[in-house]
């Protein structure tokens, strides 16, 4: 059990991290899910039945952590609206102009507290589908939904997010470069 532990944690513990930090938007309480979420996969990997892949399992597990996080914390609805500070972020690609660094920080700056305006399922099908790229079928299994309800709910996240962004746009949220 250890070794198989082991390659669970040592394959998947980044995007497992990773999902939750975009779930609770703070460091430190993503990493204790993190070992929240392995502490559970430990005392339930032996009724690990298969039916789906060991990461979907564990996405699965993460989600009800992240969910179950949510409603110990006080006002945890408005946690779900808070927006993040996203001014320390590192850009990825170091090609770009500075010009273009500064729009594009923006943008994805823009982007990211629109999705905290999203509601809670549609957080988790953006999040599972555009930033942990996983499948319909992935994230349906990790829901707990059918695909057809991760598509529609998809399709609506996807109107909603762009509906805050373009609401944005109109407040003037492009409007710091004059």
């Amino acid at each position: 059990m250890n070794t198989v532990f082991q390659e669970l944690y040592e394959k998947y513990h980044h995007d497992v991290f990773q999902f939750l930090f975009y779930m609770v938007k703070n460091k430190e309480q993503a990493e204790d899910l993190v070992q929240e979420v392995y502490i559970k996969v430990l005392r339930s990997y032996d009724r690990f039945e298969g039916k789906s892949s060991e990461k979907t399992w564990l996405f699965s597990i993460a989600k009800h952590v992240a969910i179950d996080s949510f409603r110990k914390q006080k006002g945890w609805k408005s946690k779900l609206l808070e927006t993040f500070d996203w001014s320390t972020q590192q850009v990825q690609d170091h090609a770009p102009l500075p010009e273009e660094i500064a729009v594009q920080n923006e943008q994805i700056q823009q982007m990211y507290r629109c999705l905290d305006k999203c509601k809670v399922d549609h957080r988790l099908v953006l999040i599972l589908r555009y930033i942990q790229a996983l499948s319909i079928q992935e994230t349906a299994q990790i829901l707990g939904w059918t695909e057809s309800k991760v598509k529609t709910t998809q399709h609506r996240a996807l109107k909603v997010l762009k509906a805050h962004m373009e609401e944005l746009q109109e407040k003037g949220g492009n409007s710091n470069a004059s």
